[in-house]
């Protein structure tokens, strides 16, 4: 029996650039989290049958998927084993990534597809808790940050998938990621040692397949921001050309119909270009946020549909060209003004990391608001200036935001969220703030300083703060920035909870306090 294949990918925060990032002419800064799907793809047990495939997510009840491999000639197709075949029990993402990657992979290795599948597979996928609302006792208060990292990992849900409610992170992404990656690892179309390299093909070859999988599994040619920082980590992202994936996106729903259509061609980094053929031309500049500088996202009980959202931004975008040109360009605008003092942060801070350290210690005792008349010079006053610059172009995102959505009749940042956000941002040693992606009522980012002589962090202010908030349950998520390269290879044995999740029976029903 072959050694286990685990892949992990992490979600995302879209800190600046919603609704901008869908046109190639503007880029979006995308901040992938600490928080991680995982899949582990195992041989099958005895009881498997060849070109047997089964998909278990045992963090939920009745999760569990049986799929057939049909391989005739240069055909792959995948099926859904009629006795979960109903609509309520179908999962759409799982399915439409085993046909695409088999079918890609039957392009590179046929002989190894066949052979591997003759012990049929395992394939578990589990989600850090982050990505789902937790639940909470009667009577019990908000958890804080403290008490979540004191949770077990992979807490079981006790609910079927459709009742889950999720935090806005990325999940699908971050699940396509993880279970196309992996299955390209087991199948050999990729090394993990390709896979290592950020910019390696083995690395854009995931990447290709992955936006391909989510984009038909939606159904929709999106961004592509959330895959992108699944795979890649947080950096600064430009779209590719959505007409890359036309042909393959007018393909009718039945999955039966890419069980002879050739991918590679359209996958592969390294075929040939055409003069008159689209190319995947997103651009990915690597971007981490500058030392002693935190990231803190919330889960806000409230929701929002982002397919509405952003349908109504577009049909408003279209009718007033240019009001919203002039519009867009102001965001865009703002959003580079943010990402440029983040950049000089990081260099400030190579530069006199002691100067570095002493503004921020100093600026944790004060609100952004009166970070401008801090009376410091040389380059802690460089420091000073950059991080009010950070506060500064927030604020105008925020405020060009809002204008977007009564423009367009959405809510892109609510009145509720407003004044969460308002009060969140006016505590000491708070950087910025806003409503990640396209918006909503369901989710805040924050970014604060991080001092180690401080003996009131700002985090602990914004903790006080949300639990203190009337109007939303505000409840923190543990997820920070990941400073990882994106998607990477896991060793089984090495993260803590794994194995058993996958392992336990019925372990959706377990009781996490006794995990």
């Amino acid at each position: 029996m072959s050694a286990p294949i685990v892949v992990s990918a992490p979600g995302k925060a879209l800190l600046a650039g919603g609704y901008l990032v869908l046109d190639p002419a503007y880029s979006g800064l995308v901040i992938s989290v600490s928080s991680r799907f995982y899949t582990v793809i195992r041989d099958g047990a005895p009881s498997v049958r060849p070109n047997e495939i089964y998909v278990r997510s045992p963090q939920f009840i009745d999760a569990t998927w049986k799929y057939t491999v049909t391989l005739e000639n240069d055909d792959v197709l995948v099926s859904e084993s009629p006795h979960r075949a109903s609509s309520s029990n179908r999962n759409r993402f799982v399915h439409c990534a085993l046909q695409l990657t088999l079918k890609l992979v039957s392009e590179w290795n046929p002989k190894d597809l066949a052979y591997l599948l003759s012990c049929g597979l395992d394939i578990a996928a589990v989600a850090d808790n982050d990505f789902y609302t937790q639940k909470h006792e009667p009577g019990e208060g908000c958890p804080s940050i403290a008490s979540l990292s004191g949770m077990p990992p992979f807490c079981p849900l006790n609910v079927t998938l459709s009742d889950v409610q999720k935090t806005g992170m990325g999940s699908s992404a971050a699940l396509i990621t993880s279970i196309v990656s992996a299955l390209l690892l087991k199948f050999g179309v990729i090394s993990k040692e390709g896979f290592a390299r950020r910019d390696g093909s083995d690395r854009v070859l995931a990447h290709n397949t992955a936006q391909l999988v989510h984009c038909l599994a939606q159904g929709k040619v999106g961004s592509g921001f959330d895959v992108s920082a699944a795979v890649f980590g947080s950096h600064i992202y430009t779209r590719f050309d959505p007409k890359i994936l036309a042909p393959l996106m007018d393909v009718t729903e039945d999955f039966s119909n890419f069980a002879h259509i050739p991918l590679r061609s359209v996958l592969d980094p390294s075929t040939a270009v055409g003069q008159d053929k689209p190319t995947w031309n997103s651009r990915v500049i690597p971007f981490q946020l500058p030392p002693l500088v935190r990231l803190v996202l919330a889960d806000v009980a409230g929701g929002s549909s982002t397919p509405s959202l952003v349908r109504k931004v577009n049909e408003w975008r279209s009718k007033n060209a240019q009001d919203a040109k002039q519009l867009w360009t102001s965001i865009d605008l703002s959003n580079k003004s943010l990402v440029d003092s983040l950049r000089e942060l990081s260099s400030l801070y190579s530069t006199d990391t002691e100067a570095y350290e002493a503004a921020v210690h100093g600026l944790t005792f004060l609100p952004p608001s009166e970070w401008a008349e801090v009376g410091t010079s040389g380059a802690q006053r460089a420091i000073t200036q950059a991080l009010y610059g950070v506060y500064q172009a927030g604020q105008a995102t925020r405020i060009l935001m809002r204008k977007m959505g009564e423009n367009a009749g959405v809510d892109i940042e609510p009145p509720t969220q407003t004044e969460l956000l308002n009060q969140s941002i006016a505590q000491a040693g708070v950087i910025a703030g806003g409503v990640p992606g396209a918006g909503g009522d369901d989710a805040i980012w924050v970014l604060v300083l991080e001092s180690k002589d401080a003996s009131e962090a700002p985090l602990h202010r914004v903790e006080q703060v949300w639990r203190d908030f009337k109007q939303r349950t505000v409840t923190p998520l543990l997820a920070t920035q990941s400073m990882d390269i994106g998607a990477r290879v896991e060793e089984l044995a090495g993260i803590r909870g794994l194995e058993r999740a996958i392992t336990t029976e019925d372990y959706a029903k377990s009781p996490a306090k006794l995990l």
